[in-house]
């Protein structure tokens, strides 16, 4: 049975969720379950077809067989479920040596060759396999603000950052006094579930994980008031399959992270500082972390930026010389309203020591006040 821990106040409650795996519905609704392989397919749903395989090494020779282990593996959490066949290509491309002498595999060519694989009932099943329909059951004190913490994770994991999230955002709870449910079941999106909740936070989540009839709850429970906080990796996917996340939820496509060297410090520069979150913050401060840039600004799809990064203060290069350069306007914590809905993203929070600094500590905070609290914010 699934173990969650419910917490108001100083009160830590251990509850068992009714439904496991062994009793959970099968999913057959998960996003891409009867859609034609190809090119633009997860790696997952390739690697996991020995025929799709097949196609595609009769074209590019050897490619499922020459990939690290880190984006071959076929159990979740694991690089093949956010990456594509031509994602995969292209990152070649981009991290080589010498880009310019790089051939990439002909896209036509896949696609022509993974058209002609049928998508058979045992795809179908395999596909499904990383999503769960298990509805959990917790008991929360009445009275008392309520945080969903969501730690589903099919993509990359880095467990020392998600551990430390999910420690920050327990503690902060406990000294609010609000509920806090951890849960890495899906099945929690639904409609009668999420209503119990002021927020969803997401921690650090990498991957698609969410069944259609959960995305459905999901985009209903933000445009109708429902609040959303999401750090670090839960925007941090080289390809997604959920537009409304990544394009509306979020409002930003990550681009990559300095590799050259991976940790830096950098100086962060608060803009909205007469914001509910930005007024906690000083103009600036410095600190070290692993810095995202974004291919596309939130701002100018109507987020509100409450910090940016100077750029000048640091090496925005990515691996092997690839270009992160966002310029003078490089957000990297915003809000956005949603419908109703209230959204918080911060990309701040790779290195455990991020959570517990005490001007990360304090925005995240008040975010979550925000996000909690203030339901005048987007009307």
């Amino acid at each position: 049975m699934m173990r969650l821990i419910v917490r108001a106040g100083l009160t830590a409650v251990a509850v068992l969720g009714l439904a496991s795996p062994a009793f959970a519905r099968p999913v057959t609704d998960c996003p891409l379950r009867d859609r034609p392989f190809s090119s633009s397919s997860p790696l997952m749903d390739i690697i996991l077809s020995p025929a799709a395989s097949a196609a595609l090494d009769s074209v590019v020779p050897g490619m499922t067989k020459s990939l690290p282990p880190t984006f071959a593996s076929k159990t979740p959490p694991s690089f093949a479920a956010i990456l594509s066949v031509k994602e995969t290509a292209g990152m070649g491309a981009r991290y080589a040596r010498d880009p310019a002498s790089v051939k990439l595999p002909d896209m036509s060519r896949i696609d022509a060759a993974l058209a002609k694989v049928p998508v058979t009932p045992a795809d179908r099943i395999a596909r499904c396999a990383r999503y769960d329909n298990d509805v959990p059951t917790f008991t929360l004190k009445p009275g008392h603000p309520s945080v969903l913490l969501f730690e589903k994770i099919n993509g990359f994991k880095d467990t020392p950052s998600v551990n430390a999230a999910h420690a920050a955002f327990i503690a902060l709870a406990e000294r609010k006094g609000w509920n806090i449910v951890t849960t890495e079941s899906g099945g929690a999106f639904n409609p009668a579930t999420l209503r119990r909740f002021d927020a969803v936070i997401w921690n650090n989540i990498s991957g698609d994980v969410l069944t259609l009839s959960q995305r459905r709850s999901f985009e209903s429970y933000i445009s109708r008031g429902g609040a959303f906080v999401g750090v670090h990796g839960t925007a941090g996917d080289f390809v997604y399959f959920w537009d409304w996340y990544v394009d509306t939820l979020i409002g930003a496509r990550f681009a990559g992270h300095p590799m050259n060297p991976q940790f830096q410090e950098a100086r962060v520069v608060v803009e909205a500082q007469d914001n509910p979150i930005g007024k906690v913050l000083p103009p600036e401060w410095k600190m070290t972390d692993e810095w995202y840039s974004f291919r596309t600004n939130p701002r100018a799809t109507g987020a509100t930026v409450i910090a940016k990064l100077d750029e000048d203060s640091y090496k925005p290069d990515g691996m092997m010389g690839q270009n992160l350069r966002m310029g003078s306007d490089h957000p990297i914590a915003w809000t956005r309203c949603v419908g109703k809905g209230r959204s918080f993203y911060s990309a701040i929070g790779h290195r455990p020591e991020t959570y517990t600094e005490p001007h990360y500590a304090a925005m995240l905070e008040a975010a979550m006040a925000w996000a909690i609290s203030d339901k005048r914010a987007c009307k």
